[in-house]
């Protein structure tokens, strides 16, 4: 049994190793990626992707001599139930945000001349936003984020970590004060996610369903215009329920639905697993 010196030392150093590599990772996938030709969608989903995925895999290698599964990819039916109640509320969150000003009307759907369109387009668009959101879940509730979870417990790991992810997309075209609020909000959402459930499927179907929702219904996400559908929302409304160019993440409807998925979570029949960084918090 480690002494608290030596403990803290331990997560200390884990947590620096970790955001090191994530770094360096980000800047190297980045400019590797921009080099080939990728375009800021591309470069910015796989870079992320590709940093978290080798950060996650060295460290868990190292320190544990586990492999990448073990942050809480393992499959078995607990990880598919998760998934799919994951998928459930974030395509759900996202209809509701978007059903409602369509029905009232306080929004229409129009098309887009020139959008690419077709399954290659909504496939591409579709791979690129899995793997984004796959990627800003093992970065921000991976190997770092679960070390400090053994350390810390859930609310002194979770606020920190979403302030982290929020500022993370400070940089995202149109941003506004709104949508760094609800980011950070998404932040939190997702990372009690993590703990409820513990594993990465949860966050990652809640994370992926919403991604996935908003440009296929012609919304704006976090920024990122798509028009992979050749239709797009057009609001009648201002841009507090609309959330502007940035996209419905900048609106208070976002703002509601959140609260309306934290009860969401609390009452779904979620699985808890345990993942080995937890299972070992005493030797941390």
């Amino acid at each position: 049994m480690l002494g608290l010196p030596e403990r803290s030392l331990k997560v200390v150093l884990r947590i620096v190793v970790f955001a090191i590599l994530s770094f360096l990772g980000l800047r190297i996938f980045g400019w590797l990626l921009f080099q080939l030709g990728g375009g800021l969608l591309l470069t910015s989903a796989l870079s992320v992707f590709l940093a978290a995925a080798a950060a996650n895999a060295a460290l868990m290698r190292i320190y544990e001599h586990a492999r990448l599964a073990d942050i809480g990819f393992a499959w078995n039916p607990a990880a598919s139930r998760n998934l799919l109640l994951g998928l459930a509320g974030g395509v759900g969150a996202a209809a509701v945000v978007l059903g409602g000003p369509l029905a009232l009307p306080a929004a229409e759907l129009q098309p887009v001349t020139g959008a690419p369109q077709g399954w290659p387009a909504l496939l591409f668009v579709g791979i690129l936003l899995l793997f984004g959101g796959v990627g800003e879940e093992m970065l921000f509730h991976g190997y770092g984020f679960q070390v400090l979870l053994a350390a810390l417990g859930p609310w002194a790991t979770i606020l920190p970590l979403s302030v982290l992810f929020a500022l993370a997309h400070a940089g995202n075209l149109n941003i506004s004060v709104l949508g760094a609020l609800n980011t950070f909000g998404w932040g939190v959402l997702l990372g009690w996610a993590f703990w409820r459930s513990g594993d990465l499927w949860l966050p990652i179907g809640l994370h992926v369903g919403w991604n996935w929702m908003l440009p296929l219904a012609g919304a704006n996400l976090s920024g990122f215009t798509m028009n992979v559908t050749g239709y797009a929302i057009r609001w009648s409304a201002g841009p507090l329920w609309s959330g502007g160019e940035y996209g419905p993440e900048g609106s208070i409807l976002t703002s509601a639905i959140l609260l309306v998925l934290f009860l969401y979570l609390r009452q779904a029949p979620i699985r808890r697993q345990t993942p080995l960084l937890l299972r070992t918090r005493e030797e941390v």
